[in-house]
């Protein structure tokens, strides 16, 4: 079974995408951990990195590459804004997250013991920098909720959920379209 989670930074994708792997006894993979990975192994912070990724628009090729490649294992969630997009049929199932973004900047904040300003410059700059990459290699739009309802089998704004109850819905979902 191949998974797809995928959501805007801070939507609690990470967390859920975990939770259910490990449930449903699949691999896991996260492009958000393979992208701050690359960063650091470039002594770089996020904001760097965001700018050096927008001027060698190889590495997100690279990243990208890899979801298709990893997919093909078989058995995976992978946590990554484009797998849908990417996977498109090959995926059997796939999530999307959601949430306003002040829930998400506070949640990223405290998660990462950054001040909420801070947190809140760096994830604008990521986001919008992300936004325009990916039209600009693959047309995608990640904000056109139109497409949201063509590509995504199950969509869940987190805001007011525990990370109980959103693992919950997509276990029931996934057990109602696999009976």
């Amino acid at each position: 079974m191949i998974i797809t989670i995928s959501g805007l930074h801070g939507t609690g994708k990470s967390t859920v995408g975990k939770i259910l792997s490990e449930r449903l006894g699949i691999k896991y993979y996260s492009t958000g951990q393979a992208f701050r990975d690359l960063a650091q192994e470039k002594h770089m912070n996020i904001k760097e990195f965001t700018d050096y990724v927008e001027a060698h628009p190889e590495i997100d090729i690279e990243l990208d590459n890899k979801i298709i490649n990893i997919a093909h294992t078989g058995d995976i969630l992978i946590d990554s804004q484009l797998s849908a997009y990417l996977l498109k049929d090959l995926a059997d199932f796939k999530i999307l997250l959601t949430c306003p973004t002040e829930i998400r900047i506070s949640r990223m904040s405290e998660r990462d013991d950054v001040p909420l300003e801070e947190k809140l410059n760096e994830t604008v700059l990521r986001e919008s920098s992300e936004l325009e990459r990916f039209k600009k290699l693959y047309k995608i739009n990640l904000k056109d909720p139109k497409m949201h309802k063509q590509l995504y089998d199950l969509i869940i704004d987190t805001e007011k959920l525990s990370i109980n109850e959103i693992v919950d819905q997509i276990l029931l979902k996934i057990k109602e379209k696999f009976k």
